[in-house]
């Protein structure tokens, strides 16, 4: 994948450069390595926050991956955790439109949500510079294969089941969850993941024979990421796996929660009810999430789920 999103390269233009800071008052971040991110311990880089672009802030220049918490009222957690990684081509993320709002979504349901922060390459340019992926990836792989291990160890503190804690990622962090998803250590792996219009960007890596279940959710006028996320959705098909596939018709790519009134409007409605029948997400009943109101079928996905709505 050569770029994120075409809103990226304005946002790189148009926005005010500030300070790293924390991205919320209210939640608790924390550092995901003990020391210095291994493997970037001769990085002099300045982080870099931009605020007010097209795709709300993005930060630059990571250098101190962090979890940021948005965790649930007491007494309305279900149990389960979400990593979120949000994308940006490896040089920059979309920390708002891919992340913090994702997360509020789900804390208001009783999923405590988890913000990655990950590293990213110094950006010396304007635009999206050209460059290999796997190598651009890394560090943000290992910092989400690193942030499942945090929540897990926080787990008790946290309200979390360390058996319940999923990663979703986005664009490259798609990447950043596949590769925590496909890791040798299987005790490592997440329990969950979503790659919403993100896949390996890469050599396509060794699927394993049993991974834990796959949401994946793309627009088919994606001008950026189809072909890469179509492949890997082929592999796994390939290797045995069953991913539900959500393909709407469109959406384009980096939608995040962005209400476009295109079909892709209505993803995570979609990833809600696959995480709720695949029992990771049933603890709260429909109607104290909805207000007593059912939420809309969904139709334009290529499959998806029915549950009874109890009044």
């Amino acid at each position: 994948m050569m770029c994120h999103l075409r809103m990226l390269r304005l946002a790189f233009v148009v926005v005010a450069i500030a300070t790293g800071t924390a991205t919320s008052v209210h939640a608790q971040t924390v550092k995901i390595w003990p020391g210095v991110a291994p493997g970037s311990e001769h990085w002099t880089q300045q982080e870099r926050t931009y605020k007010n672009t097209p795709v709300g802030t993005v930060i630059q220049n990571v250098v101190t991956p962090t979890l940021t918490a948005y965790l649930p009222a007491k007494g309305k957690g279900t149990g389960t955790g979400v990593v979120i990684a949000p994308g940006g081509a490896f040089v920059a993320l979309a920390i708002d439109l891919e992340a913090i709002d994702v997360a509020r979504w789900l804390q208001q349901r009783g999923i405590a949500a988890f913000v990655l922060k990950y590293r990213t390459v110094e950006k010396k340019q304007d635009g999206i510079p050209q460059m290999d992926m796997d190598t651009a990836g890394r560090y943000g792989i290992a910092d989400g294969i690193q942030a499942l291990r945090v929540v897990r160890q926080h787990a008790k503190e946290w309200g979390v089941s360390p058996d319940r804690v999923g990663i979703i990622g986005f664009s490259a962090g798609g990447m950043v969850a596949s590769g925590a998803l496909l890791q040798r250590d299987t005790a490592a792996r997440p329990n969950f993941a979503a790659l919403i219009y993100g896949a390996p960007f890469g050599v396509m890596p060794r699927i394993p024979a049993r991974l834990p279940p796959v949401f994946m959710a793309w627009a088919k006028d994606d001008q950026v990421a189809l072909r890469p996320v179509v492949r890997f959705r082929d592999a796994l098909v390939a290797a045995g796996q069953k991913p539900e596939v959500h393909e709407y018709a469109a959406g384009g790519h980096g939608f995040g929660m962005k209400k476009q009134g295109t079909p892709s409007d209505h993803w995570i409605d979609d990833l809600y009810r696959w995480m709720q029948v695949e029992r990771v997400a049933r603890d709260l009943g429909t109607s104290d999430l909805y207000g007593g109101a059912c939420p809309a079928p969904a139709t334009t996905a290529s499959r998806s789920h029915s549950l009874a709505c109890s009044q």
